[in-house]
């Protein structure tokens, strides 16, 4: 885990403010003449809150991440983990004054939209264009279930598993090629993420599958085309053979998730290799393994029952570690240990959930009753019908 040093942290906060050297220090400098004392005195007040607050954070966040060492470092030895090994306290919140306004800075114009995120088509034209990549759409939506279904009873998941994780990720309603951010079907909904599918796989996560599992789903392909003839043998052929380009593409960088999801984002190779998910043969496939991993850790690490949909999607959500770390945890420790130390810094600020839910079984709590209301939806039914 990174956290910013309050010596860095103030420099940048300095730079932003427009605010000499010294004031990063928390030495504010005399104004300029034409600078109010009242916004002098504000400023001075606001960065100074700013420091004691920042030195609170970075001392939270460093306690956090040396907790999770020691907690690894003992399961990995086989000791017992207790309340000891975590921290109990929410993380500071800031409370200073707001950040003041500089009344005499020029008018800045507003900055610049963000690059809109990518969509279905953008996944789909660089797979054409790059590797000859058309997937081959289920005929329904209901074909797409059945399919996945398929995959996910052959990988060993249960009905609870499967149509709990779909309902949690996509509301109850999801399609096979819903993206993040528009599974509500409004006319201004837009994408958030590019998140795909009944699992909500990012593009990252479709790099890395192909890279791990690639071969074993270019066999599946084969044995499928083995039992064809004609026209659809030959449109097999050219999937299996589209299929071996994009692993190869996948395999081309290190198997990190940092170098998958540099070339998943800025390649346009990397943003074809998503379009799989699309497809009525690997998307299925693919879907699965996701899911099929952290029950494979779990099972690694001494699991025997088969996890629940909300402990499935636990680690789904917080990753496999952290959330095996919380299913593991006992109902009375499960109602102090927040939910922050289970979470980067950054990655907590920006988690709404998380934050909201504050401890453990607060969080399991929340995921629960989403799973069981959106689990009443038509979607979710007709996947547990596929069963």
């Amino acid at each position: 885990m990174r956290c910013i040093g309050t010596t860095s942290w103030l420099l940048a906060l300095g730079a932003a403010l427009a605010v000499p050297a010294g004031a990063a220090r928390g030495q504010i400098e005399p104004p300029p003449a034409a600078v109010s004392p009242d916004y002098a005195q504000r400023l001075e007040r606001y960065v100074q809150a700013r420091q004691v607050y920042e030195a609170e954070a970075q001392a939270y966040w460093t306690a956090i991440a040396e907790k999770r060492r020691l907690r690894v470092a003992k399961r990995r030895t086989g000791e017992p983990v207790g309340l000891d090994d975590y921290v109990l306290a929410q993380p500071p919140l800031y409370s200073g004054p707001p950040r003041p306004l500089d009344p005499n800075a020029p008018h800045q114009p507003p900055p610049e939209a963000p690059p809109p995120m990518p969509v279905v088509a953008d996944f789909l034209r660089p797979a054409a264009g790059q590797f000859g990549f058309i997937p081959q759409r289920p005929a329904s939506e209901i074909a797409a279930k059945k399919a996945y279904v398929v995959a996910a009873k052959a990988a060993g998941l249960t009905q609870e598993q499967v149509v709990h994780v779909y309902a949690f990720e996509t509301g109850g309603n999801g399609t096979y090629d819903v993206q993040a951010g528009l599974t509500s079907g409004r006319p201004d909904a837009r994408a958030i993420s590019p998140a795909l599918g009944y699992n909500q796989l990012l593009s990252t996560n479709s790099v890395g599958l192909l890279a791990e599992h690639g071969d074993r789903y270019v066999a599946i392909l084969e044995r499928k085309a083995a039992a064809l003839s004609g026209a659809p043998k030959a449109k097999m052929a050219k999937k299996i053979a589209a299929s071996r380009r994009m692993v190869a593409l996948a395999r081309s960088v290190p198997r990190t998730w940092s170098a998958h999801d540099d070339l998943a984002k800025t390649t346009p190779g990397g943003m074809g290799i998503h379009a799989v998910l699309l497809d009525r043969d690997l998307g299925p496939l693919l879907q699965t393994q996701k899911l099929v991993e952290s029950v494979q850790f779990a099972r690694r690490r001494g699991r025997r029952v088969p996890l629940t949909g909300a402990e499935l999607e636990l680690m789904n959500f917080t990753g496999d570690g952290n959330g095996f770390d919380m299913v593991l945890m006992p109902n009375s420790m499960r109602e102090r240990v927040p939910t922050a130390n289970f979470f980067q810094r950054h990655g907590y600020e920006r988690n709404p959930i998380a934050r909201r839910t504050g401890t453990v079984a607060a969080l399991i709590a929340a995921i629960d009753s989403r799973m069981k209301s959106a689990a009443r939806a038509r979607g979710a039914k007709d996947l547990a019908a596929a069963f």
